[in-house]
């Protein structure tokens, strides 16, 4: 189903004389105007919809989502999405899921009993709710910074001073440590950005988080897919 046509703004794209394409997976779950409106203005051309057949010619994915981990899952795969996923995930092609959508991208969650999309191998783990300093309110909710690891280029251009805007009580705990690209702290330290191969999450909402969100988001844009 088609929810929203093309849009081109190709200001991002012009050294590259083309705008570049995205398609933003329609769940249900998550309000996709914001994130819509400011990759059009980075110049993608940008498609919503939950056809498969759409997701799997797509050049790059965006996952956005809210809410529950199990809702999340049993959405995607009433519409055979979570194979389509999977399947963009091994062409090389680039994903990142934003909030719930990066935590889909994990084996499970203690949050509910349904298996993930298992592209990032590990489990979505509450927030500690207790801290050296006491009690942590729960969710979390606001604006942190995000320590980068490992040089990913989705932090391109980044500074210490860069901070994101987060919603959520729960977060990712990769099994291997190399797959974690953020951390953020809410009392404890967690993991706020994931990277394995062509397949990313943030934690954040980076449609939320104004300039810094607009250049992860530009970094994403600008990742050729393996086609």
């Amino acid at each position: 189903m088609r929810l929203l046509g093309p849009v081109v703004k190709p200001a991002l794209f012009e050294e590259d004389g083309a705008a570049r394409s995205l398609l933003v997976v329609s769940t249900g779950l998550a309000n996709v105007g914001s994130v819509v409106n400011m990759c059009s203005r980075l110049g993608a051309d940008v498609t919503v919809s939950d056809d498969t057949a759409e997701v799997r010619r797509a050049h790059r994915l965006l996952l956005p989502g809210v809410g529950a981990f199990d809702l999340g899952m049993e959405t995607l795969a009433r519409n055979g999405l979570d194979r389509a996923l999977v399947e963009v995930a091994g062409s090389g092609r680039p994903i990142l899921g934003i909030c719930l959508g990066m935590q889909l991208l994990l084996d499970r969650s203690e949050e509910g009993d349904r298996c993930g999309l298992g592209l990032v191998p590990g489990v979505v783990r509450r927030l500690a709710s207790e801290s050296h300093h006491g009690r942590v309110r729960i969710p979390h909710m606001g604006w942190s910074r995000v320590r980068e690891e490992g040089g990913h280029p989705l932090f391109d251009g980044m500074d210490e001073a860069s901070r994101y805007y987060f919603v959520h009580s729960y977060a990712a705990d990769p099994d291997d440590p190399t797959d974690v690209i953020g951390r953020s702290t809410h009392g404890a330290p967690f993991v706020s950005a994931v990277a394995r191969r062509n397949v990313m999450g943030v934690q954040f909402h980076p449609e939320k988080s104004h300039r810094y969100g607009k250049a992860l988001l530009g970094n994403f844009l600008r990742m050729d897919p393996c086609l």
